[in-house]
């Protein structure tokens, strides 16, 4: 019935379609099974796409060849870039997405895409010959042969879903679990572990009164994730979220349900995510705190349900509602379905090696939250990784691997790799120590080029790269020569408070002042906008960012080199972690109980973030 495939990818997540989409598109033969074709890249939880340092991995996915930018900017109701009050570095952008709009364009693309076959199934073994994988047993009995395997199923093996007293199979609310794959695993010698994520209630909107809550608007100007020329939503057209509080009221109703919580009772095993935590444990860690702040999030275009972003709860479903409604704005509000928590399995990510492939089974490879991860970016880009280096591993060639400074992706799978996790891995900026190097604005820069020459991304977006860096040189060479008059600066400078000038000035030279930017100088002054009235918003910016940040950008292509030398640092054994006020509370506590021999080994060690490490480097330093 089926014929052999270069490559089977189990699960339809962002994972398991970044996975077949990339290695379809460098030319293997491809089988995605899936246990719904209906729920293709489903939005589980929020339905958002982008934030703080995910934003930066979802470009570096569209640089690359992948889809999800592309997906996203077809699919969003709201963009919006964060941090702009901050450098360049910390900005991320982050899209408000229709639930339902962006699982039907994923499918739409990956039916678009040649060499991609879909089979709806259960996978429940692998067939294993010789330490080497080569296909799959499914649950409608078929046995299915290919080259390489992917595995990205999420939170589907052995999930157990929790409502109070409740517990349900499933690995998504209505959805069954998986099983046997991990059965299978732990008798061929990995090991497993279980991790725990939840979700909120989703409301009713029309039940919801938003005069009592605080508006959050899109942004004017809609910059997208994609480097492709995407048709994307007028930034007047674009859906409002809002913000609301709980209140001590709240909490004392949420304590109610403590004791028939699955969380504090112990039905639930699985560490959950320390940065998304669920109601019920914020007010518990957080108990100084009479207040949390609740997003208020539509799904969608032509849909009234809402997304309760941070109120993600597995406390029996009277209790969620009773509390939601003295939440300012929820008093009558209708619950469409209550927060729930899973538990699932997941494979401690120490036993891959950095190309994804287990290092246990040859060809076989994981990606996503089996991998510990949470979220939909961390997920996406471990999946494009993973097909990446399938498709050249059956093609016998070397892998793929990105450094640590190359890409927020490299940044992730060293983490995974070298420290594990024993929690639900999330990126941050703060866990990128050259963040300076990695931000979302060169992703294209850093690393279309080489996806090109691997066969991923196309022809078009290597033409469009080399457009736009010729253009940045032209237009960065013919601004280093040009002088700007005072006459003609001045009232421009006047205006955001900047001194005026005496004589002349190279335009570039400009730059370097605080609060001047290209962009906005062109518009106030009639010479130098046409002069750069050809170029695009994107080589401006870019100018801009190269020419403000240079010394800070050499500064940190140094420190990659010192990094290097961070085996030779020895930590005195009896080193005072409590003395260092600038270290993180979660690296003081992982530091004083390993007590790291070094620097190197210190960095490795989960849930240190790099900015920690470069702190005991300062500090030994002097």
């Amino acid at each position: 019935m089926f014929p052999e495939y270069d490559i089977i990818v189990v699960g339809a997540g962002h994972a398991g379609c970044e996975a077949a989409a990339a290695a379809a598109n460098m030319g293997s033969k491809v089988l995605l099974i899936t246990m719904n074709m209906q729920t293709i890249a489903q939005m589980s939880c929020n339905p958002a796409m982008g934030g703080i340092a995910k934003g930066q991995i979802v470009r570096e996915i569209d640089a690359m060849g992948g889809y999800s930018g592309i997906v996203t900017d077809a699919s969003m109701i709201q963009f919006r870039m964060l941090n702009r009050s901050k450098g360049p570095a910390m900005w991320s952008p982050r899209a408000q997405s229709d639930r339902a709009l962006f699982s039907s364009k994923w499918r739409e693309m990956l039916e678009n895409t040649p060499n991609v076959d879909f089979y709806q199934d259960m996978v429940h073994g692998l067939i294993v010959k010789d330490h080497r994988v080569c296909g799959v047993h499914t649950g409608l009995g078929h046995e299915i042969r290919s080259k390489a395997v992917v595995l990205t199923n999420g939170t589907f093996l052995n999930g157990i879903i929790h409502i109070g007293e409740k517990q349900l199979g499933g690995g998504r609310m209505a959805e069954k679990a998986a099983t046997g794959i991990t059965e299978q695993l732990v008798q061929l010698g990995f090991e497993s572990n279980r991790l725990k994520t939840g979700t909120p209630p989703r409301i009713d909107g029309r039940s919801l009164d938003y005069s009592k809550m605080e508006e959050q608007k899109g942004d004017e100007e809609i910059i997208g994730f994609s480097f492709s020329d995407i048709k994307r939503i007028d930034p007047a057209q674009q859906r409002s979220c809002w913000i609301t509080y709980t209140s001590s009221k709240v909490h004392e109703i949420l304590k109610t349900g403590f004791e028939k919580s699955p969380m504090f009772q112990g039905r639930i095993q699985g560490t959950g995510p320390r940065y998304c935590p669920s109601i019920e444990d914020k007010i518990n860690r957080f108990a100084e705190r009479d207040r949390h702040q609740l997003f208020v999030e539509p799904e969608g275009f032509n849909t009234i349900e809402i997304y309760v972003n941070g109120f993600s709860s597995s406390l029996p479903e009277n209790v969620q509602l009773q509390a939601l409604r003295q939440v300012a704005g929820f008093e009558n509000c209708k619950m469409f379905r209550p927060g729930y928590a899973i538990e699932y399995d997941y494979f401690p990510p120490t036993q891959l090696e950095f190309s994804l492939e287990t290092k246990l089974l040859d060809n076989l490879f994981f990606a996503g939250q089996i991998n510990g991860t949470t979220g939909y970016e961390e997920a996406a880009c471990q999946g494009l990784m993973a097909g990446m280096n399938a498709h050249l591993k059956v093609a016998e060639k070397e892998p793929f691997i990105l450094k640590r400074s190359e890409a927020y992706i490299g940044v992730l799978i060293d983490d995974l790799i070298n420290k594990g996790t024993d929690e639900p891995y999330r990126m941050f900026t703060s866990r990128a120590e050259f963040r300076t190097l990695l931000r979302q604005d060169n992703a294209d820069l850093r690393l279309t080029e080489t996806s090109y020459k691997l066969g991923l991304a196309s022809q078009h977006r290597m033409d469009k790269l080399t457009a736009k860096s010729q253009q940045i040189d032209q237009v960065k060479n013919m601004l280093e020569n040009i002088n700007v008059e005072p006459e003609d600066i001045n009232p421009f400078l006047e205006s955001v408070c900047s001194s005026p000038l005496v004589r002349r000035q190279k335009i570039l030279q400009l730059l370097l002042r605080p609060g001047i930017g290209l962009i906005e100088m062109a518009k106030a002054v009639p010479s130098i906008n046409d002069l750069l009235k050809n170029s695009d918003r994107e080589v401006l910016e870019q100018i801009e960012i190269q020419v403000k940040y240079e010394t800070y950008i050499n500064k940190e292509k140094e420190l990659v080199t010192k990094m290097d030398s961070l085996e030779d640092l020895i930590i005195p054994e009896k080193f005072n972690y409590e003395k260092l006020s600038s270290l993180s509370n979660e690296a003081k506590q992982k530091f004083i109980k390993i007590k790291p021999r070094t620097l190197g080994q210190a960095s490795r060690i989960s849930g240190v973030n790099p900015s920690d490490v470069q702190i005991l480097m300062v500090y030994m330093g002097r």
